[in-house]
């Protein structure tokens, strides 16, 4: 186990690649009225934890807590730092870790993905080994929801309101995506939920938790056993 915040720069100089270089993706944005602005970060974090913990040769950097959230700027709290400088900021970031055997860019928050593809095709057209994954869930319960209280309550349930429980609009992602697209999130929900977030629970938590780190470690092994220009 190894992560850049406990090691200084000796211990990546010797011969031959230190490892895999896995940064977590977050957002700082409204999580309804029961959640705070780092879900996606911590949410994020922890799943990069799981990998660095039961993968050999993964090396665990620090996450980048801010994203591309424009859809959330109807609600305060919220800071983004858009698509274009997301998408540089990873390209940078990536072309910077040329001392690993590649780069795995675990993402926490659905805004990102866009500007994470484009990133990632422009790395690997330069040649560079970088995996993008995320997490799947419901598209009905897309945000602040059930699924991220109850992974939130198995992460860190002190910050969790569970006295401030409101659901919110619960139509599939599809439906709601152009109202969404055109006036943002506050456009379909006024409370800043997709989702019902009552009966929400740890142990759902947890599961959903072990769920998406068995994905990931598929995806990892799929991708490290592959050549520098592969990936999945």
């Amino acid at each position: 186990m190894s992560s850049l915040d406990g090691s200084a720069w000796p211990r990546y100089s010797a011969p031959g690649r230190p490892g895999v270089l896995v940064v977590p993706l977050g957002s700082t944005e409204q999580h309804g009225p029961h959640l705070p602005f780092t879900v996606d970060t911590e949410i994020a974090a922890a799943l990069a934890g799981a990998l660095e913990r039961r993968r050999r040769g993964v090396v665990l950097a620090p996450a980048v807590p801010y994203g591309s959230s424009g859809e959330h700027a109807g609600f305060p709290g919220t800071l983004s730092i858009g698509r274009a400088a997301l998408e540089l900021l990873l390209v940078e970031l990536v072309r910077s870790a040329d001392a690993f055997d590649g780069v795995v860019l675990i993402s926490g928050h659905g805004g990102n993905a866009v500007p994470l593809r484009a990133a990632v095709s422009l790395l690997r057209g330069e040649g560079r080994k970088v995996l993008a994954w995320a997490p799947s869930g419901d598209p009905r319960d897309s945000h602040a929801g059930r699924l991220e209280t109850s992974v939130m309550l198995a992460l860190r349930p002190e910050a969790v309101r569970t006295d401030a429980y409101e659901p919110g609009d619960r139509r599939p992602l599809a439906r709601i995506l152009p109202d969404l697209i055109a006036g943002g999130v506050r456009a379909v929900s006024a409370n800043g939920v997709l989702g019902d977030p009552r009966g929400a629970s740890a142990g759902e938590g947890e599961r959903i938790l072990a769920r998406w780190t068995a994905a990931l470690l598929t995806a990892f092994d799929a991708w490290h056993g592959e050549g520098r220009s592969g990936g999945a």
